[in-house]
């Protein structure tokens, strides 16, 4: 299967918990059938991303990044790559690689989608990223990748500036 067929797997298969986000669903899914590269950063016109929300133990706490380029906490993800399979091993490789933890006990079902501008390419373009959830083992140490300005722990009630709706919607379905 390649990733681009497990994504409309993905996709058709998942329960959207509103309206909203089953709008979001239909128009990845669209995307996915007008753009056989569309799990790619090169399609231009927006491409699928992964991303994870990672949980410590207790799941009261979440790991954000301060990303690099866009200066906002933000939880682990980003681009497909080739050698995925899945977009569940997507965001699960760039959860670790980001974060530096081995063994997060990663969900495999999306929690949420989400749609957002980004500078891909220099007449812009989107990611249509989806969004999973991972727990971190008991004690885990983290380690800020090159990727990141930082790399902290944040109560999942108390969450930092600047961070963006999108973030804290995925923090509160996360956490429910």
């Amino acid at each position: 299967m390649t990733l681009h067929a497990d994504a409309v797997r993905v996709l058709t298969a998942w329960r959207a918990p509103d309206p909203h986000q089953d709008q979001l669903r239909q128009a990845f899914l669209r995307h996915l059938g007008d753009h056989a590269n569309g799990t790619w950063r090169e399609c231009v016109p927006g491409h699928i991303t992964a991303s994870t929300l990672v949980l410590d133990a207790t799941g009261t706490r979440v790991l954000l990044t301060l990303h690099s380029k866009i200066k906002a906490w933000l939880q682990l993800g980003g681009h497909c790559e080739r050698a995925d399979r899945t977009l569940a091993e997507a965001a699960l490789r760039e959860a670790t690689e980001e974060s530096g933890i081995p063994g997060l006990a990663f969900h495999p079902d999306p929690v949420q989608l989400d749609r957002h501008a980004v500078r891909c390419h220099p007449e812009g373009s989107w990611h249509l990223d989806v969004q999973y959830v991972a727990y971190a083992p008991e004690n885990a140490r983290h380690a800020i990748s090159d990727e990141s300005d930082d790399l902290r722990w944040f109560p999942a009630a108390n969450l930092p500036t600047p961070t963006d709706e999108a973030v804290r919607r995925l923090v509160t379905r996360a956490t429910l």
